[in-house]
């Protein structure tokens, strides 16, 4: 038989697209956590033989993705060859094995044909909690953070490890959830398989290396190519933001040659001593997602387009934290990181990228509790995923309340309240948030929530861009900072362990966009369209910040 064409590697290239599609269909339909089947924090993709990723899902956020795209090689050096068997599953949610902190389980699964080895399914999902002090950012060190699960094996030729579910269970608050998401897991991995070998039937092929060869090929050359366009040069930027108990400053150093871009963050902040921390892996992730969006955004992502793009940060900085440290919260920095690069590459090639925007977004973990200890009512835990503005674009108004460069979506109201007992009295636009500009930032939103009769709870805050807001580009104004309170005016932390009360509601108001050029030179009729929307008012909305920089909430 003749070897395939380019045209037969490119319809299977295609045909890759869907399987690994499918994939995280199978994931969302049957996973347990509303982070997972409402949000679509996961990852899907396929790999070959040596770990390099040649297909992965559009569904799924670039933290896992990219972050996978690495983790996968540790699995093959752990676990290695001679022990990989058909009906294997392997796992591990070690931050930096996997994708940064420990509520992220990674799973992958050896594909075998016709008794050969020939390549890998992996995915990875947030659970909705892994023990230890819940998902915040008040850990001081990782094992405070909840159960570490190293790379082993949850299944061995098919019968999965008993000991390892048992251990989960014994360690989590919600059990029957997060062991469900592991099966989940193990199912999206089964279900890419199943349509992989049914491609390979078609095609009558019985290996994947030349597929993945191509792909990876084409992938590398299209980037090198949308790179060899850039002017050469070094192009700096810094940016600082909220930390926890101290600003945090980020900086970087694009270095653009013929073939690859270089991002270097010396002089970045040391660790802090709580959850905020990022290891290096997830920075890379995030940084290699926002050049590429910026550079070479129709190439397929795989391998091969991520290959041109290095990045670095100084080991023991707060974007390549060392174990032990306590990184749960790693996404609020890391979802930062793309405003750092880009404005760096702003300088480069001025009027393609975006104004800042809100970037992290503003997750809520909420455990509720009985009043009375002994009324007997259920504790329950609840995750919500939020988001505020984007940062304008230099022809395009933001995006309000959508996750960038995160991509999840926001669970509904109605999922989430069905989840514990929380009432959601409020969800709106925050008129007047999304920065000023020839195009405006997208807005911000205003949410409000209150325990049910019988229940308090305590929330876990980590919000950024409270002291800092997103910046403006080219004249654009800042979008508003996020602001943390109870309804009657209580200030609140932006992070950290607090507890609502019965009777009291919670009230986030989510930061916006920043805007970019002149306001003077936005069109009158974009104007007065935002005026009936209600997406401004005519009224500038009052800025928490004082003269003095703090924040007069607090």
């Amino acid at each position: 038989m003749n070897p395939p064409s380019k045209i037969d590697y490119q319809i299977m290239w295609n045909r890759l697209i869907a399987v690994v599609e499918e994939q995280a269909t199978t994931l969302i339909r049957t996973a347990f956590s509303t982070s997972v089947r409402e949000a679509g924090d996961l990852s899907a993709g396929l790999f070959d033989r040596r770990g390099r990723m040649i297909a992965q899902a559009v569904t799924g956020t670039p933290g896992h993705v990219n972050a996978m795209a690495e983790s996968v090689t540790h699995f093959i050096r752990e676990i290695g060859a001679l022990n990989m068997f058909e009906g294997d599953v392997y796992m591990t949610n070690d931050p930096w094995m996997g994708t940064g902190h420990l509520h992220d389980i990674t799973v992958v699964s050896p594909v075998f044909r016709a008794g050969r080895h020939i390549g890998f399914f992996a995915c990875t999902a947030h659970v909705v909690d892994i023990g230890g002090r819940g998902f915040g950012p008040d850990g001081t060190e990782v094992f405070e953070e909840g159960l570490l699960i190293p790379i082993m094996k949850f299944a061995e030729r098919g019968v999965v490890a008993d000991v390892l579910i048992k251990l989960v269970r014994a360690n989590v608050r919600a059990p029957d959830q997060v062991v469900g998401d592991m099966y989940s897991l193990a199912a999206c991995n089964a279900a890419g398989e199943r349509r992989l070998q049914a491609m390979l039937d078609e095609f009558a092929l019985d290996e994947i290396d030349g597929l993945a060869d191509y792909i990876i090929s084409a992938s590398r050359d299209a980037t090198r190519a949308a790179i060899a366009a850039l002017p050469r040069g070094r192009f700096e930027n810094t940016m600082q933001v909220d930390g926890y108990d101290a600003p945090v400053h980020m900086q970087v150093a694009l270095e653009i040659a013929a073939d690859r871009v270089s991002a270097d963050f010396a002089g970045t902040s040391g660790m802090s001593k709580f959850g905020v921390n990022c290891p290096e892996v997830y920075t890379r992730a995030y940084a290699c997602y926002g050049l590429k969006c910026a550079i070479a955004p129709q190439v397929p992502n795989n391998s091969g387009s991520l290959e041109p793009f290095e990045i670095t940060a100084p080991e023991g900085s707060i974007l390549a934290a060392k174990r032990p440290a306590a990184v749960s919260v790693r996404h609020v920095m890391g979802h930062l990181v793309p405003d750092v690069v880009l404005g760096a590459l702003h300088k480069a090639i001025p009027g393609q990228v975006p104004a800042e925007g809100a970037s992290a977004l503003w997750n809520i973990q909420i455990s509720a509790r009985a009043s009375d200890a002994a009324s007997g009512l259920p504790s329950a835990e609840v995750l919500m995923f939020n988001s505020g503005g984007t940062g304008a674009r230099p022809c395009v108004d933001g995006l309000s309340a959508t996750a960038f460069p995160s991509g999840v979506s926001t669970m509904s109201v109605e999922a989430t309240e069905h989840v514990g007992p929380i009432t959601v009295w409020r969800k709106e636009l925050w008129a007047n948030s999304g920065g000023a500009g020839r195009q405006r930032g997208g807005l911000g939103q205003i949410i409000e929530i209150e325990p049910r009769a019988g229940y308090d709870f305590y929330f876990n805050a980590m919000f950024d861009r409270v002291h800092h807001p997103a910046r403006g580009r080219e004249g654009g104004q800042d979008g508003a900072p996020g602001r943390v309170a109870l309804t009657d005016g209580t200030a609140l932390r932006a992070k950290g362990r607090q507890l609502v009360k019965n009777g009291q509601r919670l009230r986030l108001c989510l930061p916006g966009g920043g805007g970019y050029g002149p306001a003077q030179e936005r069109d009158p009729q974009d104007v007065a369209n935002d005026l009936a929307a209600g997406y401004i008012t005519g009224q500038e909305t009052p800025s928490p910040l004082g003269s003095d920089g703090k924040n007069k909430e607090e």
